[in-house]
């Protein structure tokens, strides 16, 4: 029984040159490692994402309707972002 599904995939030439070469190099032993590695870590970026999203971006929207008067109008955020900038960057 076999664990694993045969799939074509067809890539760019800058990425499949790039997979030869993890191969070549000795990284990878075969070029579907490289691509089972890359959706591995597609799948991790993906899941810190949802991770970020569920607990960062949640808590912050809770907090804002739980007291929407603590927040900052954007266009006063950018304001200042502006300055600083200009602060920074400012010929002596």
């Amino acid at each position: 029984m076999r664990n694993s599904t045969p799939l074509t995939v067809t890539l760019p030439p800058e990425m499949a040159a790039m997979v030869k070469a993890k191969v070549a190099s000795g990284e990878y032993a075969s070029d579907s490692e490289v691509i089972r590695d890359g959706l591995r870590t597609l799948q991790a970026r993906d899941a810190a994402l949802e991770n970020w999203l569920q607990t960062e971006v949640v808590r912050s929207y809770q907090e804002h309707m739980a007291d929407p008067g603590k927040a900052i109008p954007a266009d006063q955020i950018m304001a200042q972002v502006r300055a600083s900038y200009r602060a920074r960057t400012k010929k002596p």
